[in-house]
């Protein structure tokens, strides 16, 4: 290594505790994200409090225990990009969401996020060259890297190092100072798919074709479509995805994954950042077939758009009859966020031969009793995360509904189709008293009448 780096390295280096004092009071410090939030900073953060206020913290997934709202809420405020894990926790005592589209995240802090004072991402170990990578977690780190006026690293000896195409990480001599922590990266359960899952799963794998490049998100279903194709015929599929899960690893080791038909990034499995089990970390770990982007590129509607046959397969909690999608709250009760789902949905259906998937199960058991996800207005309160008209295809266990091309009537016959049976029939009179059913719309899906029976 260049002796240069070294002495460099070592003259930056502080301990955890030193690196929280330059923080003072009013001003907004940065995490970076998911894994690679502050942790070991946030503890000596907080150790602060009698002595700081007004702290606001913006992050995006907080991935570890928040020390500093648990010292005292009301010297730090949290304000979250995406809230999941710990986070939820505290929203609404203490954390805050900052509403978004994924990929203009970077946009909006170099545009109109008020500036960060400290920025402060865990990374790789600094390599031959003086860089370290973001590792797992790279959306916007290089945006609040720059425009912030101080810059600190967690360098975690555990950290991946991930390869990029471009904002993967940053240099030795941009740094201000630096502090060296050795910890396991949080990681996700890789959840067994119900019955329920993995019927959703089978409709979507039927529509998926050799070639096509895909985007999955995180849970039950996610996982069994990956479990699918890695036992399909399917094959020479390629990856873009704003988030790297275990699926993908599945799908790679069964041979499924190429990439040599993508129109750019060709034999690269591109993401944003990732989070999983272990084997997860260790797969992107200094793989030069798995690259990592700014979620500006990932996850632009006009990026996706280029590549062809481009797939893209979410959840959500709930669905009306117009088609509106809500995957971010429960009425007025915040839960995550848009995140990149409606990047996905418009760039995977101006993709050539491109098709978007908007997954739920028919219900859902609220406090004991069962209750259709497809309901005839959005539960009062709940957030439009994809508008009706930019929704393409959405799924249950009973089949597929495409929104595409169709007028108000035609989407309520279409999403009742796939509604649970039993609340078939009270879909149907609350489609009549909403003016979008048609006297012979029973006539043209008799399966309603006959399933809503049984």
């Amino acid at each position: 290594m260049d002796r240069r780096y070294v002495d460099e390295y070592k003259k930056k280096t502080v301990t955890a505790d030193e690196a929280a004092r330059v923080v003072k009071s009013g001003d907004w410090v940065e995490y970076a994200f998911g894994v690679c939030c502050a942790n070991e900073f946030d503890k000596a953060l907080a150790k602060r409090k009698d002595e700081l206020s007004d702290i606001n913290i913006r992050c995006d997934i907080g991935a570890y225990p928040h020390y500093t709202l648990e010292a005292d809420n009301s010297v730090f405020t949290w304000n979250s990009w995406h809230t999941a894990g710990y986070d939820r926790q505290w929203i609404g005592d203490g954390l805050y969401y900052i509403p978004m589209k994924f990929h203009e995240a970077p946009m909006m802090t170099r545009k109109d996020c008020v500036p960060d004072t400290v920025f402060v991402a865990q990374v790789s170990s600094m390599d031959e060259h003086g860089n370290f990578s973001w590792g797992a977690g790279a959306p916007s780190s290089m945006a609040a890297f720059e425009t912030a006026q101080i810059r600190i690293l967690e360098v975690n000896d555990q950290m991946p190092r991930v390869l990029g195409g471009c904002q993967e990480g940053c240099h030795i001599s941009q740094i201000d100072y630096l502090f060296e922590v050795s910890n396991p990266l949080p990681t996700l359960p890789d959840p067994e798919p119900s019955d329920v899952d993995k019927a959703i799963a089978s409709s979507v794998v039927d529509s998926l074709v050799d070639g096509c490049s895909i985007q999955l998100g995180i849970g039950g279903i996610p996982n069994a479509v990956g479990a699918m194709i890695a036992v399909s015929d399917l094959k020479d599929l390629g990856v873009h995805t704003e988030m790297y899960v275990d699926a993908y690893v599945k799908m790679t080791e069964a041979g499924k994954v190429t990439g040599k038909y993508k129109n750019i990034d060709k034999y690269k499995q591109v993401f944003s950042f990732a989070m999983g089990s272990k084997k997860v970390y260790d797969f992107i770990d200094d793989n030069p077939s798995a690259i990592s982007y700014s979620v500006d590129y990932t996850n632009n509607p006009l990026v996706i758009a280029q590549l062809d046959k481009f797939v893209s397969i979410n959840a959500c909690i709930e669905v009306d009859l117009f088609g509106q999608v809500c995957s971010e709250s429960v009425g007025t009760k915040h839960i995550s966020g848009t995140g990149g789902q409606l990047d996905f949905v418009e760039g995977a259906y101006k993709s050539n031969g491109g098709q978007s998937f908007i997954c739920m199960p028919s219900t859902k058991n609220i406090k004991g009793k069962l209750v259709s996800t497809i309901k005839p207005m959005l539960t009062p309160g709940a957030i439009v995360t994809d508008p009706r008209s930019a929704t393409h295809k959405i799924v249950t266990e009973y089949g597929v509904a495409n929104m595409k091309g169709k007028s108000t009537w035609e989407r309520a016959e279409a999403l009742i189709n796939i509604a649970h049976p039993d609340f078939r029939d009270e879909l149907i009179a609350d489609a009549k008293k909403m003016n979008i059913w048609r006297r012979s719309n029973k006539l043209s899906v008799p399966s309603v009448l006959g399933m809503a029976a049984a």
